[in-house]
């Protein structure tokens, strides 16, 4: 069976091979296997105490593998200490030195390394450039704003010319709108330099937004691996269907099966139809998801696509966030609670509290797992 993410094993910057962590009966990490290609930009999610930070800290050479071994560039990384491996760290507490000029601060390492001062000028001058900073070498830290702060820690990392950057949720400390700019400008940056990046994250819009490839963690595993558009659209177990976007999630049995689609009947009796993930088999509990956006709502059925089961349903409340507006209602024979995103043409933005409402959706946009 290919390793996940496999290509030629030229073709990767970090192999992981059956790794594995334990904190007495805990495990941490699970006989992982997977490879990151050369020049991507790689994603790791989960939620805390998934084992993330555990491997990432592996692949740096700060914790040893019970099990298993970590490649970079085809070498065995066992029994390497961190600072001979090519490879670089940013956290989410920048760590820069206050006391030091930007400058300073980048050129630290490649004094530490002997080399010497006209090299590490233009190292400098180029690394502020290339991380849209040019003319900064002489700034105090403390005239920069948070995302300046962010590059130049970047650029520090950089400089010494890794061959992967690690990422622990370095955007955790900043404002949100500052996060959303620096998501974009991260993305850009990776792609220009051509440094493989690894990153850690339980934020998965950074995940997404940032990300070649996005691996999903769970309980010290990957329940999946594949591209944001994959994660998003083909969820391969529960947990990636519930973790990743917003979802209605309901529970029920299995009524009947027709090829890859099966009708779930939920607790409350709605009749609901999606597509079969894995293997699920009529009688036994199972689960499904359907996505806010993935619902068609209108005051009238003729509103909604032709052909697809519709609903009707009383609203709740409007929850206004410009794009990301939501209505939540119930509907009207079962009492289920959903949400469902309004469209983004304004066009139902004046619903409101105790409306009725007509929804729909595609059996094809919702998926069904056994539970």
């Amino acid at each position: 069976m290919p390793t996940p993410g496999a290509g030629s094993p030229g073709d990767n910057d970090l192999e992981v091979l059956a790794v594995d962590k334990r904190y007495g009966a805990f495990a941490a990490v699970q006989a992982l296997s997977f490879n990151v290609r050369r020049g991507s930009f790689f994603s790791i999610l989960g939620p805390s105490g998934c084992g993330k930070t555990t491997l990432l800290r592996m692949i740096a050479g700060f914790i040893a593998p019970d099990s298993g071994d970590l490649r970079i560039k085809g070498a065995s990384m066992l029994g390497v200490p961190p600072n001979r491996r090519p490879v670089n760290m940013v956290f989410q507490h920048l760590a820069l030195f206050p006391m030091m000029s930007v400058g300073e601060n980048i050129a630290y390492g490649l004094e530490r390394r002997g080399v010497k001062g006209p090299t590490i000028q233009a190292k400098v001058t180029d690394m502020l450039q290339r991380v849209g900073l040019p003319g900064s070498a002489d700034k105090r830290i403390d005239q920069l704003s948070g995302g300046q702060k962010q590059r130049v820690a970047i650029a520090r990392s950089l400089v010494l010319e890794p061959t992967l950057l690690l990422l622990d949720e370095p955007l955790g400390a900043l404002d949100l709108k500052l996060r959303e700019h620096m998501k974009v400008e991260l993305k850009q940056l990776q792609a220009e330099i051509g440094t493989t990046f690894v990153y850690i994250t339980h934020d998965q819009s950074e995940a997404l937004v940032m990300s070649d490839q996005v691996a999903v963690m769970n309980q010290g595993r990957f329940e999946q691996l594949g591209s944001p558009q994959q994660l998003y659209y083909e969820p391969a177990t529960s947990f990636v269907a519930g973790f990743v976007g917003n979802n209605n999630r309901f529970e029920g049995h299995v009524e009947q099966l027709n090829g890859a689609q099966v009708q779930l009947r939920t607790g409350s009796g709605m009749a609901l139809w999606a597509k079969a993930v894995g293997t699920v088999t009529v009688g036994q509990t199972a689960v499904l998801f359907v996505r806010p956006e993935a619902i068609e709502i209108g005051r009238s059925p003729k509103e909604l696509p032709a052909g697809d089961p519709a609903w009707s349903a009383v609203v709740d409340s409007v929850l206004f966030d410009g794009g990301n507006s939501t209505v939540q209602v119930r509907e009207a024979r079962s009492n289920t609670p959903l949400h469902i995103a309004l469209p983004l043409t304004g066009r139902l933005a004046d619903l409101k509290p105790g409306e009725t409402v007509h929804f729909a959706y595609q059996s094809a946009q919702a998926w069904c797992f056994a539970a």
